[in-house]
């Protein structure tokens, strides 16, 4: 019985056997083309190449290719036939790693003369006849000895400091496919020909080894691969829509922010932008108005803050620290650029004694805060060093933590909702391995957010969830809110996480109905996250084609000729008294040469004006995107372009009155 392992299936059966059996003869004992569909098989949810015994009991899957776990194997392959592609048609070229990454992978190479693109199409042929060779993947373990001995010889210096790195005790895997071999950890499918073709290199780049400036410069190739065409085209298709709406270049084109090289990391608005920017402000602090109370930290704080927070310790390396440049300064100390605002936030909570009747105290900040990125992380407004926080603070009872969070939900969707986003995820991430609070503290949160959970599932199936284990901040459990946008990539925006921390960590308390000093549940919560960020996205999902609450300039009043400028200025006046931000074009340009232009820069709406227009008191509407035009009176169109461009919430608001006194 010692050499027997017990297996369930997914079908709920189990079986027992022979421990030594590999996952390959196990696949072929229960049905011939389950044997020939298989590429690797998964025990307790590990996966495991087809060659590896059993040797444990414990549920087992057999995986086709067409599993989403096998799309990982498939690029880790394809990354290995990309490293022997390489050195054939380059002898002498040293390879290093090749990791899979969201989307793919890629691998970097020491090479005398760098990649260029016109080399990835030869690669690619030459990847295309390895995997045509359909030669098997074949592993063996390897003493530390060998593998230095081994990679030393073929001139593979960057392997063999590899070898030196991985820890004493740990099992030195080599997988050969036909006679190249490569250090790997493994798991692989069972050969080559298991790939398919739906692969494309897709760009060269330098990378430094081990992304260390002081180590040598190498040679990269980034590369994706699915399991089948259809997958690869739409992917691809959705690469090309997404450079169509990069937010650097629409930003560019409507004229909306710059960035340079004085300022990295940090956006320099111009006036279109910032409009946008206030706007999204403008309509967070309405979302907030009558629930929560709008607060101001300091941008700048003492040091021993940030070490009482744990900020200076978790967190220093991403903080930029400053001091008085005068060396003679009485109070000369070490300051830091506030990161986030959740330690102001306490300090304004502990501010004044509070009872168990002020709770929950609800503090929401428009902050700007400063992270060091690496230069090389910088993306646009997606990714940068100085930008705007819209999170909140709420301080309350154990008792009202459901409720709380479930009104930040609501908040959080219905947000989405006014800008276009109707899917979203609800990820909540449990507690990790190292964490602070007691378990039973823990316990009671986590019991509270499932219940939550639960009924954000049952309130709309448009919303879906899913459980991160072990994926909670170290001071609590948290859910994440991700969005889809329109060409179907995901983004992480909104959180909501509790926090056992910071309250104890900086003494803040309360006093209970029994006189009592107690410690209160702190809640951060994000909505857009960074508003910055978030604007880009909007930018990418709407590709410049904002609705017109949003547009940063709704209406261009454009003349056909000199006669209608007296016309066409009172047009632009009247829409402005409506609250329209309009703009008039009076130059003496031909009227097709000011529609192409402000097309180009995604204006909503122009209204175009004649003579004849201005002797009978009406407009002609076009649109952006739509060849249809259409001739309203001045009234008209103000009325129905005033009530298009109110925003979502007062619109809400307006009608939710007027229901009122119909009552």
């Amino acid at each position: 019985m010692a050499n027997t392992v017990s297996l369930e299936f997914p079908d709920g059966s189990k079986r027992d056997y022979d421990a030594a059996m590999t996952g390959a003869e196990l696949a072929e004992s229960i049905s011939k083309s389950l044997a020939k569909k298989a590429v690797a098989y998964a025990l307790d949810g590990t996966v495991r190449d087809l060659s590896d015994p059993l040797m444990n009991s414990g549920t087992i899957e057999i995986l086709p290719r067409e599993d989403p776990r096998a799309l990982e194997l498939i690029r880790h392959d394809t990354a290995h036939v990309l490293a022997e592609a390489v050195q054939e048609l380059w002898p002498g070229t040293q390879v290093t790693i090749g990791p899979v990454i969201e989307n793919g992978f890629y691998y970097d190479f020491a090479k005398n003369e760098p990649f260029t693109p016109e080399d990835l199409p030869v690669i690619e042929k030459k990847m295309r006849e390895i995997i045509a060779r359909n030669k098997p993947f074949t592993k063996e373990i390897w003493s530390r000895e060998k593998a230095r001995k081994t990679f030393a010889e073929k001139g593979e210096i960057y392997k063999v400091e590899l070898v030196d790195a991985i820890p004493e005790g740990q099992d030195l895997k080599v997988y050969y496919q036909g006679d190249w071999f490569d250090l790997c950890r493994g798991p692989h499918m069972a050969s080559t020909g298991q790939i398919g073709n739906s692969f494309k290199l897709m760009k060269v780049a330098g990378a430094y080894w081990r992304g260390d400036s002081n180590n040598p410069m190498l040679s990269r190739i980034y590369g994706t691969a699915f399991a089948n065409d259809n997958d690869l085209n739409a992917y691809l298709h959705m690469l090309e829509e997404a450079e169509k709406r990069d937010h650097r270049r629409l930003g560019r084109e409507m004229d909306l922010f710059h960035f340079q090289e004085e300022g990295p990391g940090v956006v320099f608005w111009h006036s279109k932008g910032w409009r946008m920017f206030q706007n999204l402000v403008s309509y967070m602090r309405r979302r907030l108005d009558g629930t929560y109370e709008e607060v101001n930290a300091p941008q700048v704080l003492d040091s021993s803050l940030w070490q009482t927070s744990g900020h200076w310790g978790w967190y220093k390396e991403n903080m930029f620290a400053v001091e008085c440049a005068d060396e003679e300064a009485e109070d000369k100390r070490i300051f830091a650029l506030k990161p986030m605002n959740c330690p102001g936030h306490v300090q304004i909570f502990k501010h004044g004694l509070k009872s168990y009747r002020d709770l929950p105290i609800r503090l929401a900040e428009f902050g700007a805060v400063h992270r060091y990125e690496p230069s090389g992380a910088l993306h646009g407004l997606m990714r940068v060093r100085g930008f705007t926080q819209d999170d909140a603070h709420i301080f309350c009872t154990e008792e009202q933590l459901a409720e709380e969070c479930l009104k930040i939900n609501d908040l959080i969707l219905s947000t989405y909702a006014d800008f276009g986003f109707e899917e979203i995820t609800v990820f909540f991430s449990t507690r990790p391995e190292k964490r602070v609070g007691s378990d039973a503290l823990w316990d009671h949160a986590e019991e509270i957010m499932g219940g939550v959970l639960k009924q954000i599932q049952q309130s709309d199936n448009r919303i879906k969830t899913a459980i991160n284990p072990g994926d909670g901040a170290f001071y609590g459990p948290k859910f994440d809110y991700v969005l889809k946008d329109a060409i179907g990539r995901q983004w992480q925006c909104g959180t909501t996480q509790v926090d056992f921390n910071l309250p104890e960590r900086f003494g803040a308390f309360y006093i209970d109905k029994d006189s009592e000093k107690k410690q209160p549940v702190m809640v951060h919560r994000a909505i857009c996250g960074s508003m910055e960020r978030f604007l880009g996205i909007l930018i990418e999902n709407y590709a410049g084609h904002f609705p017109l609450w949003f547009a940063p300039l709704q209406v261009v009043v454009a003349t056909i000729t000199s006669d209608a400028d007296d016309y066409a200025r009172d047009v632009a006046r009247r829409l402005k008294a409506a609250g329209l931000i309009a703009e008039a074009d009076l130059r003496n340009e031909k009227i097709n040469y000011k529609v192409r232009e402000h097309s180009l820069a995604k204006v909503p709406v122009i209204l175009v004006c004649g003579k004849r227009e201005a002797e009978e008191g009406t407009v002609n509407i076009r649109r952006f995107g739509s060849r249809d035009q259409e001739s309203l009176t001045l009234d008209e169109a103000i009325s129905r372009l005033s009530e298009e461009a109110t925003p979502p919430d007062i619109r809400r608001e307006r009608k939710a009155l007027e229901e009122k006194a119909t009552v």
